[in-house]
């Protein structure tokens, strides 16, 4: 009789050792514990899909008061108005900044760049964070501002073209060049002879008109 015990018992722990031996994937087990993912893993980047939904969507961007005061130009950008206003920062004698819209639009879109002489370079933001597009142009002696505005690869290349919306509140010069919006030197003085005074009793150009009679 211990022939057949035997053999059950050897049944029974070969039972037990293949219950306890690793599963193989996709088998529908559960992977052994050095094969299964780390604990909080972003599997094919799943949490990182649903932290950037749960992001709230960037609000457009309103006027600054700051830029109030700045010199205000309008114009066309392509084929469609705008009003820039562009003004020197104060901690970078060449920097500018400021803020641009779309004719109709409450909404702006923020500009800042630098001036050498009469080259300007800009660039915009339509969130405050990430460039989307690049403005380079030349000043003018009355202070129009004129170019190409393109995307950020440097593509789609638009003209524009910009006038000071009030007289004198153009940029105001570069210490290196102080052309833009320099005030016009008096005309020189006349090289030819005066014209002689006419008689005392002369009246319209006629000198033989007698006064008092």
């Amino acid at each position: 009789m211990k022939g057949p015990r035997m053999l059950a018992a050897c049944a029974i722990a070969a039972a037990l050792a293949a219950c306890n031996s690793p599963m193989p994937s996709g088998s529908g087990g559960v992977l052994p514990q050095n094969q299964r993912e780390p604990a909080g893993a972003d599997v094919h980047g799943a949490q990182a899909a649903i932290k950037e939904l749960a992001l709230p969507p960037q609000k457009p961007l309103t006027p600054n008061p700051e830029y109030a005061g700045f010199p205000r130009y309008v114009g066309t950008l392509g084929t469609r108005q705008i009003e820039m206003k562009l003004g020197a920062k104060t901690d970078e004698p060449s920097g500018l900044h400021g803020e641009y819209r779309f004719a109709g639009s409450p909404n702006v879109i923020l500009v800042a760049g630098d001036r050498d002489g009469d080259t300007l370079e800009i660039e915009e933001s339509n969130d405050g964070t990430h460039i989307t597009g690049n403005w380079v142009g030349k000043i003018a002696a009355d202070g129009s501002l004129s170019g190409e505005r393109m995307d950020p690869d440097d593509s789609n290349g638009q003209p524009f073209d910009l006038h000071p919306a009030v007289a004198g509140k153009a940029l105001p010069p570069t210490p290196a060049t102080g052309a833009t919006g320099a005030t016009k030197a008096p005309p020189a003085p006349s090289l030819e002879p005066a014209p002689p005074a006419p008689p005392k009793n002369a009246v319209g150009g006629t000198s033989n008109v007698i006064i008092g009679e």
